[in-house]
């Protein structure tokens, strides 16, 4: 455990996500609490599933009716491109073929015949989660530094080790621990700091950016895009990895020092302070030791999103992120929360296709909002109470409760 603790592990696909986790006060109906609980903590090694999920039955998820699950058969089909060949998934999967996707009632029976839901309750039995958002933005950038454009992303460095703990730990299934050798030792990687005052990043450089806080951000959601001057190009840069170090949030820096309330802590109150506190720009960044590393690919479909940590294209408004400690991923999950800043109701059935370093608990989750401007907006600002339902195949052994 030891080594663990020095080299700081971190899950598959860790970018951040949330953009502020906080634990920001939540408009919702009653008789939902208005705010969202602090997450409890999570043990080292991953509960068992009686310990967070509750049996249910379809008729105990709130507004199941109500929603139009043809919207999410594109990213259930997403699902099955990864998943079945998996023997708890086959026959889910292999049933899929005989769905028409226009017809709502079908689709209906197809999620109600072949999955039973179980809610979901962290560790403490408290079933009241957090819901926050995130997104792929746009940026300008130039694959030469000129002009505006002085700020890298990078490529992973040559030195940073990459070690799968489930190798010798089975149960540190999706731990991944991040590191560098120095001399016959195996020391924690650099930190963002170190990074970029010691200019160790030099030569990894593949697009430069016109502005820093949003290729902080960038790192933060995990993957976006970029329009490329001169020309007008679009390509997409994705996760490639991480240094290791924890993610630490800069909205909380700023609020633990009265710099910003906690309702002023969204990604567009932390975008302005930034802006009006020049000569303090580094320090913010620096708060946070966590530093993404990308890699360039070809935008196919400008109409999907990126990739998860499933492998497949994110599809707007019906996938998610999750702790894969808790739900699998792939798995369909229904949510209960509210439209950012709003008590108005956003209950659908969506997909865990994505992990973040953020996104920690069983009643978790970071809703992908697509790309642009408007869902920048939309992820910046939520931060709501949530209750959560995952959908099981049936092959599958279920906890008594």
């Amino acid at each position: 455990m030891a080594t663990i603790l020095l080299l700081s592990a971190c899950v598959t696909s860790p970018p951040q996500k949330s953009s502020v986790s906080l634990p920001i006060p939540a408009t919702v109906p009653a008789p939902v609490a208005s705010t969202a609980p602090t997450p409890s903590v999570v043990p080292p090694f991953p509960a068992k599933p009686a310990d967070y999920l509750r049996s249910a039955s379809f008729s105990d998820l709130p507004g199941w009716t109500e929603d139009d699950l043809r919207q999410s058969w594109p990213a259930m089909l997403a699902t099955c491109q990864a998943l079945a060949k998996r023997i708890e998934w086959q026959e889910v999967c292999r049933l899929t073929s005989e769905v028409n996707p226009s017809d709502e009632a079908m689709v209906r029976r197809f999620y109600e015949s072949q999955f039973i839901p179980h809610q979901l309750r962290n560790l403490d039995g408290n079933s009241q989660g957090m819901a926050t958002g995130y997104y792929e933005p746009l940026l300008r950038g130039a694959r030469l530094r000129n002009g505006p454009y002085q700020t890298a992303l990078y490529r992973v460095p040559d030195d940073l080790l990459t070690i799968d703990m489930s190798v010798l730990y089975p149960e540190l299934k999706n731990m991944r621990l991040r590191g560098r050798v120095a001399g016959n030792k195996v020391v924690p990687y650099f930190s963002r700091a170190e990074l970029m005052a010691k200019d160790l990043l030099v030569g990894r450089e593949f697009v430069w950016v016109d502005n820093p806080i949003d290729a902080f951000f960038l790192q933060v959601q995990g993957s976006g895009r970029v329009v490329l001057e001169p020309g007008g190009e679009i390509i997409r840069v994705a996760y490639a990895d991480q240094n290791g170090h924890p993610y630490r949030s800069i909205g909380r820096y700023l609020v633990d020092r009265g710099e910003l309330s906690l309702e002023q802590a969204s990604m567009q109150g932390i975008k302005a302070w930034y802006l009006a506190n020049p000569a303090r720009q580094q320090e913010l960044l620096n708060a946070n030791p966590s530093f993404v590393f990308f890699r360039e690919e070809k935008i196919l479909d400008p109409s999907k999103g990126p990739k998860g940590s499933l492998g497949v294209p994110l599809t707007p408004q019906r996938s998610i992120a999750v702790d894969p400690q808790f739900i699998p991923l792939g798995a369909p999950v229904f949510v209960s929360t509210t439209q950012p800043n709003s008590a108005t109701p956003l209950r659908r059935l969506v997909l865990a296709q994505d992990t973040g370093g953020a996104i920690r608990n069983p009643v978790r989750a970071d809703f992908f909002w697509g790309f642009g401007d408007e869902a920048g907006e939309l992820a910046g600002r939520m931060k709501q109470s949530l209750f959560m339902w995952v959908l099981l195949p049936r092959f599958l052994a279920l906890p008594q409760n």
